[in-house]
């Protein structure tokens, strides 16, 4: 008889179950930014310090911050959100070299499957914040782009925190990829580069006030976070009287 345990059909359970498990836990928490970057950034380094700042910006504007759980960037975010009171999130994987999980999550999961935890990065997402990071950060930046520019992800923003850092990267994008036709002027759109964490916060929260939802879409991590929306609120509020006033004067 089949060693089912170890058999491909299997292994289909395995993968379902993780995306089961995701589903489940994550499809409540509200708006939230996924903030990445390397594993091997310090405590002392700016960038961590910077990634702890704008996860703090983030959580009292009322958005949960997702991370990969691990140390680093993701530890910084992870800090900075619960500094901001807001709901901070730990998506960690399996790896031959364990990764250990930071202490500053509200709620952990953790993947075997690293195509399951980019789907559960992506998918409960309003928007990524990406840090000066290694292979896999670029993974997630490039994979957003891709999946904006060809229609398969709503729009969201992007923000790349590091103009120094990131700035060859982007000379390239620019001069190579763009100059040979590779991809179009307007793709350079769809990213948005900062140095300053405050800057970066309020690139967010201004794109998610601006943004048209689409019609009938009611699901909870697409409105506006609470402080946003009552500001949106409020302004309505005030031209409506403005109008009143103005009628009644007529």
């Amino acid at each position: 008889m089949e060693d089912l345990a170890g058999s491909e059909t299997w292994r289909v359970f395995r993968i379902m179950s993780e995306f089961v498990e995701g589903f489940e836990s994550l499809s409540h928490i509200g708006p939230a930014i996924t903030i990445f970057g390397s594993a091997r950034t310090g405590r002392n380094d700016k960038f961590y310090k910077k990634a702890q700042d704008v996860a703090e910006l983030l959580a009292r504007r009322g958005f949960a911050v997702i991370s990969g759980g691990g140390p680093g960037i993701m530890e910084a975010a992870n800090h900075g959100a619960q500094k901001g009171k807001g709901l901070s999130v730990g998506l960690n994987i399996h790896l031959p070299m364990e990764q250990k999980p930071n202490r500053f999550q509200d709620k952990s999961l953790t993947f075997r499957y690293f195509f399951v935890r980019k789907v559960m990065f992506v998918k409960y997402a309003s928007g990524y914040i990406i840090m000066p990071g290694g292979f896999g950060t670029l993974d997630e930046f490039f994979e957003s782009l891709t999946l904006i520019q060809t229609g398969k992800l709503r729009r969201f923003p992007v923000v790349l925190m590091g103009k120094k850092f990131w700035g060859g990267l982007l000379d390239w994008i620019k001069n190579t990829m763009v100059r040979e036709g590779m991809i179009s002027p307007a793709d350079l759109d769809l990213f948005f580069v900062t140095d300053d964490p405050e800057e970066a916060a309020a690139h967010i929260v201004a794109f998610h006030e601006k943004q048209i939802r689409p019609v009938g879409e009611r699901r909870e991590r697409n409105k506006l976070p609470p402080k946003a929306a009552n500001e949106t609120a409020k302004g309505k509020a005030k031209t409506a009287v403005r109008r009143k006033t103005a009628k009644t004067a007529k």
